[in-house]
């Protein structure tokens, strides 16, 4: 959740926006452990569910 909504305040707003590479800079940048590829799918669905 604090993934989704740090992307989210960074200005990604759509799932395809939210790359691995970009979901990963986020979590370094918020201070959280790198996500495995199943989060960041998770997040990128969070997203569509959110929207």
């Amino acid at each position: 959740m604090r993934l989704a909504i740090a992307l989210l305040d960074s200005g990604v707003y759509m799932p395809n926006q939210a790359r691995n590479e970009t979901i990963r800079t986020t979590a370094e940048v918020i201070g959280v452990h790198p996500p495995s590829d199943t989060t960041c799918h998770m997040v990128r669905a969070l997203m569509r569910y959110c929207r």
